[in-house]
């Protein structure tokens, strides 16, 4: 089990590293976006839209690499000198309790949202924006998978780490 939480772990991570580029081509395209409109009075839809789909990428595809990382925000009054033992079961039953039915909402919910745009292969409103709002929504899905699948590496870690750590007696 560990190995799949590895597995897990080796994805997100290699999707996050992935989409840091991301940023780079979000900071381009909006100085490109800001030259062209302010200096030669030229605007592109395109080239909108391709900032709001980056963005949302990044977003979307890169939260389960910050969950993993420890970069969501946190209220941790308690948390950040709490024992190791305490921290585990905090972020067992934040998973059980509250990623994991999150999600399950959410993909729910997403599910024929998304599945519509599919099926008509949604494009943009715009006449030169970019013809694939069906991809970007089919992002909604990968966003709770991704998060799902990294909830499940916390679980498999955290139960690991209560087995090894339990005194005498108590677990297995």
């Amino acid at each position: 089990m560990l190995r799949l939480a590895c597995l897990i772990d080796r994805m997100n991570d290699r999707l996050g590293a992935g989409l840091a580029w991301a940023t780079l081509a979000i900071v381009l395209i909006q100085f490109a976006v800001v030259v062209l409109r302010y200096a030669f009075g030229l605007g592109s839809i395109w080239m909108q839209e391709a900032l709001t789909y980056l963005f949302a990428s990044l977003f979307m595809l890169g939260s389960a690499d910050a969950l993993r990382r420890g970069a969501h925000v946190r209220v941790d009054i308690w948390y950040r000198d709490a024992p190791a033992r305490a921290k585990v079961w905090v972020d067992l039953i934040g998973v059980l309790v509250l990623l994991w039915p999150t999600m399950l909402v959410l993909g729910w919910q997403a599910w024929p949202y998304v599945a519509k745009s599919v099926a008509i292969l949604e494009g943009s409103a715009e006449t030169a924006g970019i013809p694939a709002v069906w991809l970007l929504k089919c992002e909604i899905l990968a966003f709770v998978l991704l998060l799902a699948l990294q909830g499940l590496a916390f679980v498999i870690r955290g139960v690991d780490a209560l087995s090894r750590s339990a005194p005498a007696g108590e677990g297995t």
